[in-house]
């Protein structure tokens, strides 16, 4: 069974991937066109040309775990980026694309963020 916490990071690879690809060849997509570290813990999801497969990788203390789905109807909807080659993810946003709602229909209501209360805060200061 597949769960998602929030105190994991999530991060989208938005370059097409080659499923056939499994744990080693992933991790090297993770360290080559990402720049990360694929025993951080981290998710890391990757999809296919025509976004109906979909793999997550993540490494649990004593080995690599790959969740691969594929859609029998319909595609995975991909968030909007800045045009880098991944982008982190929130784990209800990561639901969201899973389960096939539209990201752009879905509207959040202002929340507290300490990442972005500290940044403000600094910049206050400085």
């Amino acid at each position: 069974m597949l769960t998602l916490s929030n105190a994991l990071r999530y991060f989208l690879y938005r370059d097409n991937t080659d499923m056939r690809k499994g744990f080693d060849g992933l991790s090297g997509v993770v360290r080559q066109a990402l720049n990360k570290d694929p025993l951080s813990g981290d998710v890391f999801i990757f999809l296919n040309k025509r976004r109906t497969q979909i793999k997550l990788l993540l490494w649990e203390r004593d080995g690599f775990s790959l969740y691969h789905k594929r859609l029998e109807r319909g595609t995975y909807e991909l968030p909007l980026y800045n045009g880098t080659h991944g982008v982190e993810l929130r784990s209800d946003e990561l639901m969201l694309i899973l389960q096939g709602i539209s990201l752009k229909s879905v509207r959040r209501r202002e929340r507290f963020d300490l990442t972005k209360n500290n940044l403000q805060s600094s910049l206050n200061h400085a």
